[in-house]
């Protein structure tokens, strides 16, 4: 939101709100843009489900929000922020039916400004913020498109830093959520909680999304730094509105769990000159333990409660290594077969490479380059987009623990070359130079 600009004639802070805390005082900025974060998703979720228009109520939404950011940073949060959003959002959804009305005369549209020029206002009883995570996640759109729309819709990030984070100039991110919206209108999506088999799956994407765009600002793909604290700190802030939203569901549980464990380490995974520091030699003092503690908290919580889902058993693994007062000292074995778990329930590349360390960790590294080396010809880690980097990265380490210290930095240098991340890159290098 830092980048918001007033947009004439919509806030006038007089709209009958009326200014509570810090009436007369202008509101700190960051504290603005928190609120407006928070508030986003419940005032979306107030105007699709009156409307019936998720991509029209989520342009008014974004009106609305650039509106409270002008006027709350000079006048002070009003005292029932979400009413004043709403009321704003309200006036500024009846103005663009108004708009489509006459552009396109649609009957249906305008019986529903009629009806809302009559009607009082919305009152903000119901937290739909789940039903709005489940819609950007509809299957009908794409996995970037998912992503893209739940940062804007859901986590109130302005199109200019959802670009920025994926990479691309606002324009071509501006048109993927305009086709988003599209696309969503085009197959008839409604602002309706699903039920049975098709809410699971719905669940499963929602929290793939937020996995997503945890594991990118944990480390990211490109750029000069480590890790992207805006995205992390997204990602944890909506893995909590669905914990909150669902807290029956235990894969939920065990995705917040799991991201505030990885979490907690993060200020040990660089050293003073910004170097990468892998897990065994980190300062494991430097750990959060406030974020330990309620991560572990969470997964012992629903541990247990039936069978396992992949996000359970990773905040398992990540608690093990949080428990663990050094790598030499963490129960590898019960991580290798919790890998091993991991893998039969949900196969993957990546799943399989970490099932690799685990081994090599509890059983020595001929064993790890054993296991690689068959999981290589039969599912080609060495080949694969997410671990071709990675595969060469864990077989120089292990060739280095097995003596051939020769080979071990050509496959440094290999997987060096495989990255686009500066700070990854320099640790590899470091490496391959015996570092």
């Amino acid at each position: 939101m830092s980048d918001v600009t007033d947009k004439a004639g919509i806030a006038d802070g007089s709209d009958g709100a009326g200014v509570g805390v810090g009436a007369g005082t202008a509101g700190d900025a960051r504290e603005v843009e928190h609120l407006l974060r928070t508030e986003a998703p419940h005032v979306l979720g107030a105007l699709t489900r009156r409307f019936g228009r998720f991509d029209i109520a989520e342009d008014a939404v974004q009106e609305a929000l650039l509106a409270a950011h002008a006027a709350w940073t000079t006048e002070g949060v009003p005292a029932q922020p979400r009413g004043w959003l709403i009321r704003v959002g309200y006036r500024r959804m009846v103005d663009l039916l108004r708009s489509e009305q006459a552009r396109q005369r649609r009957e249906r549209d305008v019986s529903l400004v009629e009806l809302a020029s009559r009607t009082a206002e919305p009152a903000p009883a119901t937290d739909d913020s789940l039903t709005l995570l489940l819609l950007c996640c509809h299957p009908e759109l794409a996995p970037a498109s998912q992503v893209a729309l739940t940062l804007r819709a859901v986590g109130g990030l302005t199109t200019a830093e959802i670009a920025h984070a994926h990479g691309t100039s606002e324009a071509t991110m501006g048109t993927r959520i305009s086709r988003a919206k599209q696309r969503l209108a085009r197959a008839g999506a409604r602002f309706t909680p699903p039920t049975g088999a098709d809410r699971e799956s719905r669940m499963a994407a929602v929290m793939r999304v937020l996995y997503l765009v945890f594991n990118e600002g944990y480390t990211a793909t490109a750029g000069p730094a480590l890790t992207r604290l805006d995205l992390t700190g997204e990602a944890i802030r909506l893995a909590r509105m669905l914990h909150a939203a669902a807290p029956e569901d235990a894969e939920a549980s065990g995705l917040l769990a799991l991201m505030l464990l990885i979490e907690s380490r993060r200020a040990a995974r660089t050293g003073p000159d910004g170097g990468l520091v892998p897990l065994d030699e980190q300062d494991r003092t430097r750990w959060d333990r406030d974020l330990i503690r309620e991560g572990t908290a969470l997964i012992d919580g629903v541990w247990g409660r039936r069978a396992a889902g992949p996000y359970q058993l990773q905040a398992a693994i990540a608690a093990l290594h949080a428990a663990a007062p050094s790598s030499r000292q963490t129960d590898w074995p019960q991580i290798a077969m919790l890998y091993l778990w991991w893998e039969r329930l949900a196969p993957s590349a990546p799943v399989r490479l970490s099932r690799v360390v685990a081994v090599a960790q509890a059983f020595g590294p001929a064993r790890g380059l054993a296991l690689l080396d068959d999981l290589n010809r039969r599912h080609g880690l060495d080949r694969h987009t997410l671990t071709r980097q990675r595969e060469r990265a864990v077989r120089a380490h292990l060739t280095h623990l097995s003596g051939d210290a020769g080979r071990a930095a050509a496959l440094y240098r290999e997987a060096a070359d495989l990255t686009d991340n500066e700070v990854e890159r320099r640790y590899l290098l470091g490496k391959a130079d015996g570092g």
